[in-house]
């Protein structure tokens, strides 16, 4: 991994998921700041959004968020941040995100999550930019999703060759290594 990549983590802001989603989020932030990663997310303090940050955070590390103004007025906002960026809208708030970063990785989360991830995913596969893509992925959650674009390959919708865009990794070791070699 380059010096100080900055990563960007999507996952869910749900606070009623299993446990162990959390502790994978945490055990993500603090291994990103111990390699001297920036953390870029969306910036909410709930769910496995905040356990990501606040475990960065707790590491020295850097997090930068970016949220969507309105949220902030939920209460959602992450007030510790290093650094707190407010858009008006969502797909601001993507922009600013794949501006941000050098490499993307999901964790579970719902249709935000996946509309993120699908979109990094499209613009890579269109050739807008060339960032690495990974889901995070040891309780098997994605495993729908890669028995989906399987299928999506064999029936055409999708290139062959784009079958490997998003890369799975099963533990944050496996991860940080797929970083070291993708992010130069």
């Amino acid at each position: 991994m380059k010096s100080s990549p900055a990563v960007c983590v999507f996952c869910g802001s749900s606070p009623a998921v299993d446990p162990a989603y959390f502790e994978l989020a945490r055990e993500l932030g603090r291994a990103l700041a111990a390699r001297g990663a920036t953390v870029v997310y969306g910036g909410a303090s709930v769910g496995m959004m905040g356990a990501l940050a606040d475990a960065a955070l707790e590491a020295g590390g850097r997090v930068e968020g970016v949220l969507p103004r309105r949220l902030t007025e939920r209460e959602l906002a992450h007030r510790g941040l290093t650094e707190l960026v407010l858009v008006e809208r969502m797909d601001e708030r993507k922009a600013e995100m794949l501006r941000r970063s050098d490499a993307f990785v999901a964790l579970p989360g719902g249709f935000g999550t996946l509309d993120e991830l699908f979109e990094v995913a499209t613009l890579v596969q269109v050739g807008e930019f060339h960032k690495p893509v990974a889901v995070l992925d040891p309780h098997d959650y994605w495993s729908g999703l890669f028995a989906w674009i399987d299928r999506a390959c064999a029936e055409g919708f999708v290139p062959e060759p784009v079958r490997g865009l998003i890369a799975r990794r099963g533990s944050v070791a496996e991860l940080l290594a797929w970083l070291d070699e993708v992010v130069p």
